[in-house]
């Protein structure tokens, strides 16, 4: 296995882990990207919320939204032409996306209270949209798509 997606899959899988280690008096945007042509944007209205990026290749895509309190999100894409998208509605909601690999799709959603949602994607092509309403949910996925 090639060191350097060894390093990037520890990064990006650190983003993801690391969420529950993260003191809720913490709150921002936090970005970080290497390659060319990366996008990261969004909104948050609310207190206590943060959004932490990390984007390595080129061409990636990740928005997140964050409407309430103490949300937290984390997307990590290493590759090309990955598009990531983190909405949450509602207070004390965790999610995070780890994408490995080319042209992947990540919609993850979240409406309610105390919600968890994490996934991982390797490979190519692989798409993932995962809606949470209510309270209280959990939720994890795995692709290794062709």
């Amino acid at each position: 296995m090639p060191r350097k997606f060894v390093i990037a899959t520890a990064a990006a899988l650190s983003v993801i882990v690391g969420l529950a280690a993260i003191p809720a008096s913490a709150a921002g945007v936090h970005i970080s990207q290497f390659g060319w042509g990366n996008d990261a944007g969004g909104a948050q209205v609310g207190a206590g919320n943060d959004i932490f990026v990390d984007q390595f290749g080129g061409w990636n895509g990740a928005t997140t939204e964050q409407l309430g309190d103490n949300n937290l999100a984390g997307t990590g894409q290493v590759g090309f032409f990955n598009d990531a998208y983190i909405g949450q509605l509602g207070d004390n909601n965790a999610a995070g996306v780890g994408q490995f690999g080319d042209n992947h799709t990540a919609v993850l959603t979240q409406d309610g209270n105390g919600n968890v949602v994490a996934g991982l994607q390797f490979g190519n092509g692989c798409d993932a949209d995962v809606h949470q309403t209510g309270n209280g949910n959990t939720a994890a996925f795995v692709q290794g798509c062709p």
